[in-house]
């Protein structure tokens, strides 16, 4: 069937308002992104459930929650499938599954129903060169205003790196934090980049700055520990 201008929504952007709706989960109904103003939300899509790469994504979630809770980030997912082949699946996941040491987990978040594909088709999750009738492996980090700050989108095939979207949360809420940017493979405890100096006069002056290192004018990075990172970001 030939799709028409009107299925697809034009995809959302990085610093727009999250799409707002209203959904079914397994946790119950949620109003989205309202019931999560204040808190960091990572909304992300998988093609179908009862499927063995989405599996083993939904138990590394799972066994991660909790540090991304302690980063005041909410776990929320979705496909196209009803709520009750959610619940299965989860069910089989909890009692059937071991995979990578992860044995007995139990999906607390809430997976939402989509099977009109109303969500997926307002966040573009349903991308037709891929398939028409599944959502890709999108993820969307929402800031605590219901900012779209990231997005990330996978093929059906490309099981997502869950350790690279937890550095992307702290990366974000540090970079808000200190005013500072990350560079390539930033971990907590690297240097970060400072914002570039307005004028020749200031950049001369920053290069001489005791806590800065500037390799150019328009390259310069400082210290920040890991524990003030951890103490800020994390409230440890």
């Amino acid at each position: 069937m030939e799709q028409t201008q009107t299925d697809f929504h034009q995809m959302p952007r990085i610093g727009d308002k999250a799409p707002e709706f209203k959904a079914i989960t397994t946790q119950g109904k949620i109003n989205f992104p309202g019931d999560y103003s204040g808190s960091w939300v990572i909304l992300f899509s998988h093609p179908a459930d009862f499927t063995p790469v989405c599996t083993s994504e939904f138990m590394t979630f799972a066994a991660m929650e909790d540090r991304f809770a302690e980063a005041n980030t909410k776990l929320v997912g979705l496909s196209v499938d009803g709520l009750f082949s959610h619940i299965a699946w989860l069910r089989t996941i909890k009692e059937k599954i071991e995979y990578k040491g992860m044995k007995d987990i139990e999906v607390k978040f809430p997976l939402i129903e989509d099977i009109t594909m109303e969500v997926s088709k307002k966040y573009g999750m349903i991308q037709p060169g891929e398939s028409n009738t599944k959502a890709v492996r999108a993820v969307f980090i929402i800031d605590p205003k219901g900012i779209i700050r990231t997005i990330i989108y996978y093929p059906l095939s490309l099981g997502r790196n869950f350790e690279e979207l937890y550095r992307a949360v702290i990366g974000l809420q540090t970079a808000d934090a200190f005013s500072i940017a990350t560079p390539a493979d930033w971990q907590p405890g690297d240097d970060v980049i400072v914002p570039t100096a307005g004028s020749c006069g200031a950049a001369k002056e920053r290069m001489e700055s005791d806590d800065i290192h500037c390799y150019d004018w328009f390259f310069c990075t400082k210290k920040l520990s890991k524990e003030e990172v951890l103490k800020t970001v994390l409230k440890k």
